[in-house]
């Protein structure tokens, strides 16, 4: 199932990242400093601005976890082999229906 396109642009996004890198210097926690990146760039939820701020470490590389890109191929390869896994359970079908066929007695 596809996720909903994000409500906020993207600039938005590594702009509150930007700024966290920034300001996470000179406060005590992670949360408080995206609560006041959320207030300050009119983001509905201090969740949404740290989940930006994380999958942003985790792209660079600086943050354990699967990567955006790593998403986009794991995701094209599952519909892959969701596909393959189709194809595969109509050649069985087919199969079974052509060698039903060849068992069949002739009339002469």
């Amino acid at each position: 199932m596809a996720r909903p396109a994000s409500n906020y642009p993207t600039e938005q996004r590594e702009r509150a990242v930007r700024m966290f890198t920034e300001i996470r210097k000179s406060d005590s926690s992670d949360w408080k400093t995206a609560a006041s990146i959320a207030d300050k760039l009119d983001i509905k939820s201090t969740q949404t601005a740290l989940n930006w701020v994380r999958k942003s470490q985790v792209d660079a590389g600086t943050r354990p976890g699967i990567s955006t890109d790593e998403a986009t191929e794991i995701r094209k390869i599952r519909a892959d082999n969701r596909e393959l896994k189709r194809v595969n359970e109509i050649l069985k079908a087919a199969s079974v229906f052509f060698a039903a066929e060849l068992d069949r007695p002739t009339s002469k």
